[in-house]
């Protein structure tokens, strides 16, 4: 059971041959020496793999530069270099204006993701010259003597010297779920955790050789695993380039067939019916939304790990919450004592403090009941040195620790065995009453009676034969077992959290505390935080195990107890099978496994190694308060990004009716580039970049895509043919030479008045500032159209009375059908 560690005064072992060995070929128990350290530096043996928490800034401007439409937009800005004025390559400069925001940007947010993963980075306890200390796992050496302890992650590859009844979890890397126990001699892999016990190994591979690091050269932690909304545009772009081939071919022809006499003009009102149909402007934003997501984020001490994590929060309808460290304070206190069978409560305490003793690595309860009751005889200074055999207290009066049984959470308790002080030998179990006790036992009345005041309650047990025999679960062990106290902890309830599950209440999200503590004082818990449903807890172990079932459960009860980790993992896929999108939060390594598979995985700053490891969210203030901080930004980012993308897409929609048009008409295209650049400015650009970044609590929904294209595709034929039903009045009203200007002109009043109607619509609800972005957008196209040298800049002059207010009647008729078309796909798909 206990696997016996090196022993000796910590700083032992013969003389070393530089390999950190002594003459016998036994891992030095004090480790490497500081020459030692040194000598592998200097040979370049250091675990140097940097924490790549962001993309480099080679990959931030490769990606902002070298995309498919800077393609396609650069080639058409040097043509018009060539053959035109440089009010025609307006766009050329919007779009480097463009990257160059979106570069800077993403530049603040790798500057704000660095800062923090340094923050949350593993730092490792090695221990050097016979004294442990943290370090950065960067100055980590060949041969180095790493610790370990409950939570801790392998951070290279190494093999076991000592061990304490070490069980490792390597499902991340194997996907087996099971723990692994390990003795000395046995191997770890990098990427692995300790779910129970501790020892220390020698690292045998570092850097780019351990096994994990060798994985993570495979992917970057900021690389978009799963993103609908990039997915979406994605898609919405491909969809577009397809599109834009043959009109783009069809308008080429077509104008030069009809502008012969004139292969400048030709040219440039054939780059002026390209440049609108490319959405530039979409790619930009939501890449600019995510990254000012990350730095908002940042100020609060969240590290997000993966971009997507901000999106997926923000479709969550279901979080799952760990009760430790989520509703309650890591500490706790101990109220009280009480002894049962007639045992002397000093001789509990006693007990208690050699327990306590006795792990180098307790756990919230066990500290604060080492805090209560010292160990005995503990004004002495034992000499054990943390090996199997070790002094719980030392000196005068102090007991002998033998072999122990670290807690583990699917056993619910831990042990130890000692030689008492006055010669004698005993073992105890220490953890839940109702796993400890048989059913019926007269002790569990009054711990339910405890439980629910909210307290939790442990059970001080002897086993009269040994820990071996208790190393069991259920009912075997409960019939062993000999009563001896217990002992009543207050646990310290989070001052933020009953604001936060009322949060969630109000926004529709529904919260279910999943704990491995006893379901009535987790219910207790929850109801003094004002949670819907903690009046009906549930014990884990009476859950279904038909996921279908357990399912339907879940969804009725908010409150589970004495949940193992291997359930933790199947609650969650249950809930997913019945399309619930889950967060799960937690801090122990016992959430791990939820964390891993849940939608979105949420570690507290303060939790174990292997949960940071495998959450996408890290809370570095460990403060639940923050997560609806994550919620709220992950709905301004996908509901602002889809509101903004109905303005890119109907623009998009309009271009390229346009382009047909006019290429069966057989007529000039009716704009120049210049009179796209100022309306996609006014109409989208500007506006845009404002709606993306404004706050926004909708609910986001599935099937982005397809939303978007239903207001979207309507909104830009009636835009199109409005435009188009302009031009051809005017064309009829203006017939004689010269008159194409006053055509675009007229043109591009009604595109503008229903582009404008189009941002109304989009822009609703109204705020005070949306109003007056519409209206400022409006002043600014009367700007051009009253100011001699913009008209001239901009070549729109409104000749007349009668096209003008003609054109205005024809963009009001658009203006009502596009209400129409808003209306009916607002009742048609409601949200």
């Amino acid at each position: 059971m206990t696997q016996p560690t090196a022993g000796g005064s910590g700083v032992g072992g013969s003389a070393g041959d530089g390999t950190g060995r002594g003459a016998g070929g036994a891992p030095r128990v004090g480790g490497l020496s500081r020459a030692e350290v040194e000598q592998r530096v200097g040979r370049g043996e250091v675990n140097d793999i940097p924490v790549r928490s962001s993309r480099s800034v080679g990959d931030i401007v490769r990606a902002n530069v070298f995309t498919r439409f800077n393609a396609i937009i650069g080639v058409l800005f040097l043509i018009i270099l060539v053959v035109g004025p440089i009010q025609d390559g307006l766009f050329g400069f919007v779009i480097l204006a463009n990257t160059g925001i979106g570069i800077v940007q993403e530049l603040r947010a790798k500057k704000t993701l660095d800062s923090l993963a340094v923050i949350g980075e593993a730092r490792p306890r090695v221990r050097r010259d016979g004294e442990s200390a943290e370090i950065p796992t960067g100055e980590i050496v060949l041969d180095d003597l790493v610790e370990l302890g409950p939570g801790d992650k392998c951070v290279v590859d190494g093999t076991v010297a000592e061990a304490e009844s070490l069980e490792v979890d390597e499902s991340l890397l194997t996907g087996e779920a099971d723990p692994v126990v390990k003795r000395p001699g046995d191997q770890v892999m990098s990427g692995s955790f300790v779910v129970a016990g501790s020892g220390a190994f020698t690292a045998t591979k570092v850097g780019r050789e351990a096994y994990a690091a060798r994985l993570a050269e495979e992917a970057s932690r900021f690389t978009l695993v799963h993103s609908e909304l990039r997915g979406g545009i994605s898609q919405i772009l491909k969809y577009i380039t397809w599109m834009m081939i043959p009109a783009a071919i069809g308008l080429i022809l077509s104008q030069l067939v009809v502008e012969n006499h004139d292969v400048r003009a030709a040219v440039r009102r054939m780059i002026a019916g390209i440049v609108p149909m490319v959405p530039e402007g979409l790619v930009l934003l939501t890449s600019v939304a995510f990254a000012i997501g990350v730095i908002r984020l940042g100020r609060k001490q969240c590290l997000v790990q993966e971009l997507p994590a901000i999106e997926g929060l923000a479709r969550v309808d279901v979080v799952c919450l760990d009760k430790t460290g989520t509703l309650t304070e890591g500490g706790m206190d101990v109220r009280e004592l009480r002894p049962l069978n007639g045992t002397d409560e000093a001789y509990a305490a006693r007990v208690l403090g050699a327990l306590g003793a006795s792990e180098p690595h307790p756990n919230a309860s066990l500290q604060a009941i080492t805090e209560a009751y010292p160990a005995p005889g503990a004004e002495g200074t034992g000499e054990g040195g943390g090996g199997g055999e070790s002094s719980a207290g030392g000196g005068r009066g102090g007991w002998r620790c033998t072999e122990t049984l670290p807690f583990s959470s699917a056993r619910k308790y831990s042990g130890a065995a000692f030689e008492e002080s006055d010669g004698g030998a005993s073992a105890w179990l220490m953890g839940a009453p109702d796993v400890l006790l048989a059913k019926g036992d007269p002790s569990l009345a009054e711990v339910d009676r405890l439980d629910r005041e909210g307290l939790r309650v442990l059970l001080l047990a002897r086993a009269p034969g040994g820990l071996e025999s208790a190393s069991g679960a259920g009912e075997r062990v409960a019939r062993q077992v000999e009563p001896a106290a217990l002992v009543v902890l207050e646990q310290r309830l989070r001052p933020d959290a009953s604001e936060t599950l009322h949060y969630f209440a109000e926004q529709t999200v529904g919260t279910k505390v999943i704990s491995g503590d006893n379901a009535v004082s987790v219910g207790a818990v929850a109801g003094k935080l004002g949670m819907p449903g903690a009046e009906a807890p549930v014990d884990a172990r009476e859950l279904p195990g038909e996921p279908d079932a357990m399912a339907r459960t879940l969804e009725d009860h908010a409150v589970f107890g004495r949940v193992t980790p291997q359930q933790k993992r199947e609650m969650v896929g249950a809930l997913q099978s019945r399309g619930h999108t889950v967060a799960m939060t937690g801090d122990g390594v016992n959430d791990v496994l939820a964390l891993k598979d849940a939608d979105i995985g949420v570690s507290m700053g303060s939790g174990s190694e292997a949960t940071k490891a495998v959450a996408q969210i890290v809370l570095l203030n460990n403060s639940f308060a923050t997560l609806p901080s994550v919620v709220g930004e992950g709905r301004r980012v996908i509901g602002n990004i889809e509101r903004v993308a109905n303005l890119f897409l109907t623009k998009t929609v309009y271009s390229v009716l346009l382009a047909i048009l006019v290429i069966c008409w057989q007529i000039p295209y009716p704009f120049l580039p210049r009179h796209l650049t100022l309306l996609s400015s006014l109409t989208i650009g500007i506006p845009a970049f404002f709606l993306a970044l404004a706050p926004n609590k909708e609910r986001a929904r599935p099937h982005f895509v397809r939303r978007v294209m239903r207001y979207a595709v309507p909104a830009g034929l009636i835009a199109g043919t409005a435009t188009f039903c302009t031009y051809l009045l005017a064309r009829h009203h203006y017939s004689g030479a010269g008159s194409l200007s006053a055509e675009t002109s007229a043109a591009t009043l009604t595109l503008f008045l229903t582009a404008m109607w189009v941002l109304a619509i989009v822009a609703r609800p109204y705020t005070w500032w949306r109003i007056g972005l519409v209206l400022a957008m409006a002043a600014a196209f009367l700007a051009v159209l009253v100011t001699p040298a913009l008209q001239h800049f901009f070549a729109l002059r409104l000749v007349g009375a009668v096209l003008p207010w003609s054109a205005v009647a024809v963009a009001a008729v658009a203006g009502a059908l596009l209400e129409v078309a808003w209306r009916w796909v607002a009742g048609r798909f409601p949200a």
